[in-house]
């Protein structure tokens, strides 16, 4: 395996760059990530596909990932309950070390073969259930022991790596690699690799909710109503969906607390 997440950059003398010039080869190598996304959408649409079919049956999504890997899983499970209305408990970010690591770098957290199916156990883990491992390098040893564990006892395990060929996307039954190249800081995977990630996840999460009936047209009628911007949001979908002002829009959403249900009523 070649591990080009760790190789050097397409760049040196960093520091005798002009700032121009330093954000100008960031910006360069960045407009590359989207393309080696594009490649793997295959990979991510029968992940995609897996997760949708499962969690349809009452299953769970589930990441595991140490260190900034994780720390973007964390993100995109904890968006799904605000943006798409779904309980909290339906996609869970899990990081090696535990809560504090997000914050925090825990040392060698990442290397314990064995802790990932332990912090998995703590939410019931089962058969209905997706685990995707997310890695940059596609070498954690945090993974790559989770996503065996949760092959052992029936789990569906998929991944999203930055490398071909790696132990974790092995270890996956629906792999997605997206292979970015040498980051602009060599072995900086929060660079182009982070990227990467975050964009893979963006396409899952919400192709999966789009799958489940959680959008209606192009807007998020089950986003949760937790500040004035998402109010006033929800008051102006009632309005281009039903063709209502907004002060009945407006009484509509204080009526129902809900944009699906206040459009679903003014249709009955």
């Amino acid at each position: 395996m070649e591990i080009v997440t760790e190789k050097d950059s397409n760049y040196n003398d960093l520091e005798k760059m002009s700032l121009r010039e330093v954000l100008v080869n960031i910006n360069n190598e960045d407009k590359t990530v989207p393309l080696a996304v594009e490649k793997a959408l295959p990979q991510i649409e029968n992940l995609s596909a897996i997760t949708s079919a499962k969690m349809r049956e009452g299953g769970r999504l589930f990441y595991i990932g140490a260190g900034t890997s994780g720390r973007l899983g964390i993100l995109d499970a904890s968006e799904c309950p605000p943006t798409f209305g779904v309980p909290f408990d339906w996609v869970i970010g899990i990081i090696a070390g535990g809560d504090s690591a997000i914050r925090k770098a825990v040392e060698f957290a990442e290397d314990d073969q064995e802790q990932a199916w332990t912090d998995l156990q703590e939410y019931g883990i089962n058969s209905g259930d997706v685990v995707v491992g997310i890695a940059a390098s596609g070498t954690t040893p945090y993974v790559i022991g989770g996503l065996r564990k949760a092959n052992e006892n029936g789990v569906t395990t998929g991944c999203i790596v930055c490398n071909s060929g790696s132990p974790v996307a092995a270890e996956a039954q629906y792999p997605v690699e997206v292979v970015v190249g040498p980051e602009f800081l060599s072995g900086s995977t929060r660079m182009k690799s982070g990227t990467a990630q975050k964009l893979v996840l963006n396409m899952l999460t919400t192709s999966v909710m789009i799958q489940l009936g959680r959008v209606k047209g192009n807007k998020m009628v089950d986003m949760q109503l937790t500040n004035n911007k998402l109010y006033s949001r929800g008051v102006k979908i009632i309005v281009k969906e039903t063709g209502t002002d907004e002060q009945t829009a407006s009484e509509l959403l204080e009526k129902y607390g809900n944009v699906r249900k206040a459009i679903e009523a003014v249709g009955q």
